[in-house]
């Protein structure tokens, strides 16, 4: 049986994260799927549960869907009495801030030494927001409440991002479809999650992401993917990738572990020399 291929990812909206399950091994233990609206996107799981307990894996994907919520309810800028919101109006102290919203700061904060500034929340109009890695962070720690429970593998998407763990089927890696900025019906590469993928672009939303250097919209690349272990820096290092443009693949070589894939607004691609691309 060939390894499933995960939805093309399509950023910063929910059409193709619809959760649907992908082809299990007919001799595998259920595979759950799942979708949570939060974080003004859709949120998708496929849990693999393997020797696992069925019930168990079912509370944790509860437990998982509430630390969603926990951080929607930190992180959201747009509610007004977020401890993010309070922070941003100089109303709340650091110190008197839940911890995690403490520790997102210091992610956004490598985040930016490690992307040469291209990722920088701090230069976002409105005030500090750091919701360029903030979902992909969301989305690890979902994964962990399920790891943490002994299912066999997992997949958690939220948007353009994807954090998995463990193998779909037996021998078999997950397959992500990066899919064509300009043809939702299409992929452009199909990769190999090493356990994190993120996609950033604006072919969804418009012109929204924003140059940290002039403080306006700016994107030199029609489409930036990241892959890595971890999906809150792949998703920083894909906002700031995007930004950056082609000098932008030289940070993301200087990183052990994390390889980039890009398309241009004229649709040519590019890749740093050691992504491995399926198809």
């Amino acid at each position: 049986m060939a390894p499933p291929v995960a939805p093309a990812l399509a950023p910063d909206g929910p059409r193709d994260r619809t959760g649907h399950r992908h082809g299990a091994d007919p001799g595998s233990a259920p595979v759950f799927g799942h979708v949570h609206h939060v974080m003004g996107t859709v949120v998708s799981f496929d849990v693999r549960v393997g020797d696992g307990d069925p019930r168990a894996a079912m509370v944790a994907l509860s437990r998982a869907c509430a630390r969603l919520d926990r951080a929607d309810a930190v992180f959201s800028t747009w509610k007004p009495n977020s401890p993010m919101s309070r922070i941003r109006r100089g109303e709340l102290a650091l110190r008197e801030a839940p911890p995690a919203l403490g520790r997102v700061l210091e992610l956004c904060a490598l985040a930016r030494e490690l992307s040469a500034g291209w990722f920088d929340p701090w230069q976002m109009p409105g005030g500090v927001d750091p919701t360029g890695l903030v979902k992909g962070w969301a989305a690890d720690e979902a994964l962990s409440v399920l790891r943490e429970a002994g299912v066999r593998a997992a997949m958690v998407g939220a948007g353009g991002d994807l954090a998995t763990f463990g193998s779909p089927e037996p021998g078999a890696a997950w397959r992500i479809g990066v899919r064509d900025p300009w043809a939702g019906d299409r992929v452009a590469c199909v990769l190999e999650s090493p356990g994190a993928v993120a996609t950033s672009g604006c072919y969804e939303r418009g012109d929204h992401v924003i140059d940290p250097r002039t403080g306006r919209p700016g994107t030199r690349f029609a489409s930036a993917t990241v892959t890595g272990p971890e999906l809150w820096l792949a998703d920083a290092l894909a906002t700031g990738l995007l930004v950056a443009g082609e000098e932008g693949l030289a940070f993301i070589d200087a990183l052990d572990g994390y390889e980039a894939f890009v398309i241009s607004g004229t649709g040519a691609t590019a890749r740093t020399a050691r992504l491995p691309v399926v198809a």
